[in-house]
């Protein structure tokens, strides 16, 4: 991810923006959460942050998130940044994925071992919906796995 600042007709690099990700693994599960079928409270697992550099960027290294029902395939993602005036914003969305790419993920171990049928893509997610394509992540071969790119400007 390279976190930008967006003003004044341009887009610069952001140092020292704190970027936090975080998304449930391969079977639906989230750390340190308590839900019908689970309870991690206290454990963490598949969350993270890091500090933006001189250009802006964070690099996570992490699983293809799993699903649960009533959601589309995401990464939850939060920017924040902190000024020396005092001054701070926040900002909290979520990136999603191709579907069917997500169809030939779930195909494999230990995806495949979640025998319920995944209900909800992306046209019936309603955060989707809000969000729009400009939030899938484009997922390119990277070596042994796969990577992503992602701009984000922030108008402080």
């Amino acid at each position: 991810m390279r976190v930008l600042q967006a003003g004044g007709g341009s887009c610069v690099p952001l140092k020292g923006a704190v970027v936090d990700i975080w998304h449930c693994d391969a079977l639906g599960v989230y750390s340190d959460a308590v839900d019908a079928g689970f309870n991690t409270k206290g454990k963490n697992f598949l969350r993270g942050y890091q500090v933006s550099d001189a250009n802006g960027l964070v690099t996570f290294q992490t699983i293809y998130p799993g699903w649960y029902q009533g959601r589309a395939v995401h990464i939850h993602f939060k920017v924040r940044t902190s000024f020396a005036d005092g001054k701070s914003s926040e900002f909290t969305s979520q990136f999603f994925f191709d579907d069917a790419f997500s169809d030939k993920v779930y195909t494999v171990s230990p995806y495949n071992a979640k025998t319920a049928v995944r209900g909800t893509k992306n046209a019936n997610d309603g955060i989707f919906k809000e969000a729009g394509n400009s939030m899938i992540l484009n997922v390119v071969s990277d070596g042994a796995g796969y990577a992503a790119n992602f701009d984000i400007g922030m108008k402080l």
